[in-house]
């Protein structure tokens, strides 16, 4: 069984570039329900401990002092088969080759300041989604 939420962050770039608002309104447009949001900035070493997964990883670095240069806001959305589903509405990792009217092709610069970030699976939805928020605020 698939679960009915997912995570997401609007990115740096994004965030700087003043597309919050539309990134937003097209996820809700999209059918997604917004269970949780918030602004923050990371810090370098929050960012570290979010992607973790990737430590040792040649993108890694970069990755980590990107999303700690500005801020960034996090949502928790909810939909059914939503992991699979955002993924896909999102578009390809690489906005020059996500399809057209995608938050990626539409908002994403290249590989890296690809505007949003989008849960790879359910574990990784709930386990992000506490990294963000607590109890409280998911409810």
């Amino acid at each position: 069984m698939t679960g009915t939420i997912t995570f997401t962050m609007i990115k740096p770039s994004a965030f700087k570039a003043g597309y919050t608002g539309n990134i937003l309104a097209k996820i809700e447009e999209g059918g997604y329900k917004i269970k949780a949001l918030k602004k923050v900035a990371l810090s370098k070493e929050q960012a570290g401990h979010f992607y973790e997964m990737h430590l040792g990883k040649p993108f890694y670095e970069e990755l980590t002092n990107f999303m700690s240069s500005g801020p960034v806001v996090a949502a928790i959305l909810e939909k059914e088969n939503a992991v699979e589903a955002f993924r896909k509405f999102i578009g390809a990792t690489d906005p020059a080759k996500a399809d057209e009217g995608t938050i990626r092709k539409l908002y994403g610069k290249n590989l890296s300041e690809n505007a949003v970030h989008g849960s790879d699976s359910d574990e990784s939805a709930k386990r992000e989604s506490e990294f963000f928020f607590s109890f409280l605020e998911m409810i």
